[in-house]
């Protein structure tokens, strides 16, 4: 072999080794950006399992707003929707209840259960308005009648790993909305 045939080869090499290590960042990136997808959407789920296994046996339900400490419900002819339900496993029982709160000042959805400590449910939470009570129709009510609908919507903005340059940011927006109901009307 001559050495220009050597300088050409060795230059092909390392353009295919650069090709390749480019590709393998991209790829790593693409990989974190990804579990980070999958990470939401599992705590946005476990977070829905969690509500609605505690909506759908509740004694009855209270819409309002409230943090830890208090709660304050939705006034007979408002709008019922809040930042937070109180669900009461027992109708007979008012000094047990499961509190449900998006805390504006962290930006988490949080449980409480009277006498335990809180649990986060999920992160980067971005709408105040969580929990409504709907009729069949999907129309917020004023009252709180039995045979009403709890519709759950949670935003979520989480910022994407190495976007951007020089402080620029990249996030990445979500929604999620259900309706969960009771199952036992009376």
């Amino acid at each position: 072999m001559t050495l220009p045939e050597v300088m050409v080869t060795s230059a092909i090499f390392t353009l295919a080794m650069g090709g390749f290590m480019v590709l393998h960042l991209f790829a790593l990136r693409y990989d974190q950006a990804v579990k980070l997808k999958l990470l939401a959407s599992n705590e946005a789920r476990h977070a829905l399992n969690r509500v609605a296994n505690d909506i759908q046996s509740a004694g009855w339900i209270r819409v309002g707003t409230g943090n830890r400490t208090s709660f304050t419900e939705a006034g007979f002819g408002q709008r019922q929707e809040g930042n937070a339900i109180q669900v009461y496993p027992l109708k007979s029982d008012t000094n047990r209840f499961i509190r449900y709160y998006c805390d504006p000042d962290d930006d988490l959805l949080k449980r409480y259960v009277n006498g335990e400590s809180e649990i986060i449910l999920a992160r980067s939470v971005t709408n105040l308005l969580v929990f409504t009570s709907e009729d069949g129709f999907g129309r917020v009510l004023s009252n709180n009648f039995n045979n009403r609908v709890i519709g759950m919507t949670l935003q979520f903005a989480q910022r994407l790993p190495g976007a951007g340059g020089s402080g620029a940011f990249s996030y990445d927006f979500y929604q999620l909305r259900t309706k969960i109901t009771r199952r036992a009307l009376e």
